[in-house]
């Protein structure tokens, strides 16, 4: 049976590119690439699946209405799903214990557990406030990989 540690493996295979499905009102399924790591929920400590979603977007809009989403990560022919309950952290999704401070830190934290790098944090930092990022945990309730996994 394959765990969140199966997936966090495969993180760095592609970038840490993912992809990321959610609901949309009529019950069909919306899916698009963004980046993902593993790392620490900022308050419960859990181990989550976390994004940084740009701000305006159709995913945002259907996590807030059903938050629920699928996230598939492969390298070659190796994959594995995290699928559960999705938070989201951000502008205009306040989660209690995460202020303006914890939530600057936090996306660069995203970014980091995804692979990411950056020269200038504070330009990344401005970027991501003028775009209204949004953190988005997703709680691995299920996790599934290809067989030999």
């Amino acid at each position: 049976m394959a765990d969140i540690e199966d997936f966090r493996r495969l993180i760095a295979g592609d970038h840490g590119l993912v992809v990321v499905s959610t609901l949309r009102a009529d019950g069909t399924i919306a899916s698009s690439v963004v980046n993902a790591g593993v790392l620490p929920h900022p308050v419960t400590g859990a181990t989550v699946v976390g994004m940084v979603i740009r701000g305006g977007t159709r995913k945002l809009d259907h996590l807030r209405a059903r938050p629920y989403a699928n996230v598939v990560v492969r390298a070659g022919w190796q994959w594995a799903a995290a699928e559960g309950g999705a938070e989201l952290a951000g502008p205009d999704d306040p989660m209690p214990g995460v202020g303006a401070e914890r939530l600057r830190l936090l996306l660069r934290e995203i970014f980091t557990a995804a692979g990411g790098t950056h020269e200038d944090f504070a330009t990344y930092d401005r970027v991501m406030l003028a775009e209204r990022r949004t953190a988005v945990f997703v709680h691995p309730e299920r996790v599934y990989a290809n067989p030999g996994q």
